[in-house]
């Protein structure tokens, strides 16, 4: 999975149909991490103008897929079984950089993703995993 992850990042390779319909891009990919931005605009916002919910879940939930994946072997699969998320404070449109973590494999894992506006701002955490 890590090769066919670090060829959509080199553009190499077509990017999954979700990144295409929010509009996400794959920045890069090693094992254990990946890195994915995003530029929140007008069209992902919700009735208040503020970037939807939903969508910083779903660039969180890829980094984290992606950080996961890149430790699978091929046929191997996975899905998310539990997203946390906390609101710190409203995004209009901004650029956005979503880092998704994870160590270890097997029967104990860890695994988290954070957001941050590539310019200027605190780093949002988005979700720590742990079984």
């Amino acid at each position: 999975m890590l090769a066919y992850s670090d060829a959509i990042a080199r553009g190499d390779a077509s990017p999954p149909p979700i990144a295409r319909l929010i509009g996400f891009d794959l920045i890069s990919v090693k094992p254990g991490e990946a890195v994915v931005e995003f530029q929140a605009t007008e069209a992902h916002a919700n009735p208040m103008g503020t970037l939807h919910g939903g969508v910083l879940c779903d660039i969180a939930d890829i980094a984290m897929e992606v950080a996961y994946s890149s430790n699978l072997d091929e046929g191997e699969s996975f899905t998310t079984l539990e997203l946390k998320i906390n609101f710190l404070k409203p995004v209009w449109r901004a650029r956005l950089k979503a880092v998704g973590e994870w160590s270890n494999r097997g029967a104990r894992w860890d695994g988290s993703s954070a957001i941050e506006p590539t310019r200027k701002g605190a780093w949002w955490h988005v979700r720590r995993v742990r079984a």
